[in-house]
């Protein structure tokens, strides 16, 4: 069974720094707003509609709803349309009010909601996927429509006509999506941690380059299209930034959650960028300040500090009689270490660890004592989150208790 909270996080607008003392990000607290409960299945997305009290959903159980806010302050559906099969993914654009929607057999319809949410209009449907849709998006500016599935291809069509302009495939399932009109640059993440980077047009594409930071699968996607900044969030609990404007490979990460980031959005009116994952835990980082790149993890047969062998430098173990040790990495420095020479656990913030991570000896004597604040707020939303939505400083979280993928 899945829930739906509508939750206030006032500390979202106030400043995002903790005590100097590098203790680690600060807590917050959230105002629970209101709370939807008893959708028969998992609730697949979620998003909270502009100017007006509504707020879109889609469910495993072949629903799409409009639901609107009473008098008496609580939400009900003014609309619920039946999909022939599961509502996996969804793209709304508040200007022209259209509603695109994908299923788990491929499908992708468009509808177009009435002024008053009352009325839901089918106007087309848009062929070639034949798996899940895995996420969707609308660029107005060049009346495209952008869609990825779990058949391991990315398409684009023309939503004045419904035609399919290009298609892209690639060796893993696709499953997030980003896009950047200007120069109509899409960005793709897939199951296997990497993320295309395509230019499109009308009569083809060209792949840029592929990128890859994450130990692990792809879940989400967000861009700052000002700083031309891209977020990509996924199963190995990390968050990475990557500089794409300033066109010199910048990469750094950040690092709070516990479990899967499932959710990434990025508000440009308070520089902040919002994370939520299966730990239950939404993070508030504050993107005006300059970080840290993170450091390149060096390879070495022998701890660079005490110059002991590895497990692996087995002539360096029978000359010198000692027992390999397990390589490890200071966060600080990237050098490869043994696990003596680091027994110590610090944040560095202004590398995006907020949580205590491995340092090694000469690092940790350098950072322990220098003022380390905090530049993220840490919310504790008690279930695990698959999707939100975000209006302002109002997060909108989909609760699920189980798995989705």
């Amino acid at each position: 069974m899945a829930t739906i909270r509508n939750v206030g996080m006032g500390m979202a607008s106030s400043s995002t720094s903790s005590s100097s003392n590098g203790g680690g990000a600060a807590k917050a607290k959230a105002d629970l707003i209101y709370r939807m409960d008893d959708f028969p299945d998992n609730v697949n997305g979620a998003s909270i509609m502009a100017r007006e009290d509504g707020i879109i959903t889609i469910s495993e159980d072949r629903t799409v709803r409009i639901w609107q806010k009473r008098d008496n302050g609580k939400f009900w559906p003014s609309i619920c349309q039946y999909m022939p099969h599961p509502a996996t993914a969804f793209a709304f654009n508040q200007e022209t009010r259209k509603l695109f929607v994908g299923t788990e057999s491929g499908s992708i319809t468009e509808f177009v909601i009435s002024n008053d949410s009352n009325r839901l209009t089918q106007l087309k449907d848009y062929s070639g996927h034949n798996k899940r849709i895995t996420a969707l998006h609308f660029a107005l500016e060049c009346e495209w429509l952008l869609s990825c599935s779990r058949d391991k291809t990315f398409r684009w069509y023309c939503s004045e006509s419904g035609r399919l302009l290009g298609s892209f495939t690639l060796s893993a399932w696709i499953t997030a999506l980003q896009f950047d009109f200007p120069s109509k640059c899409a960005f793709v993440g897939d199951f296997s941690g990497a993320i295309s980077v395509l230019r499109l047009s009308e009569s083809g594409h060209q792949l840029v380059t592929t990128i890859r930071g994450h130990a692990s699968s792809i879940r989400s996607l967000a861009w700052d299209s000002k700083r031309q900044q891209l977020f990509s969030g996924g199963f190995d609990s990390t968050v990475v930034v990557w500089d794409i404007g300033g066109k010199e490979g910048i990469a750094y990460e950040l690092q709070a959650h516990t479990g899967k980031v499932t959710s990434l959005h990025y508000a440009a009116s308070t520089q902040q960028l919002f994370s939520a994952g299966e730990d239950g835990i939404v993070a508030i980082w504050n993107m005006d300040i300059k970080r840290n790149e993170t450091p390149s993890w060096v390879e070495s047969d022998n701890c660079q500090q005490c110059n002991k062998p590895f497990f692996w430098n087995f002539r360096m173990m029978f000359d010198t009689k000692t027992l390999g040790q397990r390589q490890h990495h200071c966060r600080n420095c990237g050098k490869a270490v043994c696990e003596a020479c680091s027994p110590n656990r610090l944040t560095i913030p202004l590398m995006g660890f907020e949580t205590a991570v491995r340092v090694c000896s000469i690092c940790y004597a350098l950072l322990k004592d220098k003022d380390r604040p905090s530049h993220a707020v840490l919310i504790n939303v008690l279930h695990a989150v698959m999707r939100y939505g975000l209006r302002v400083i109002v997060q909108h979280c989909i609760i699920r208790n189980n798995r989705y993928m």
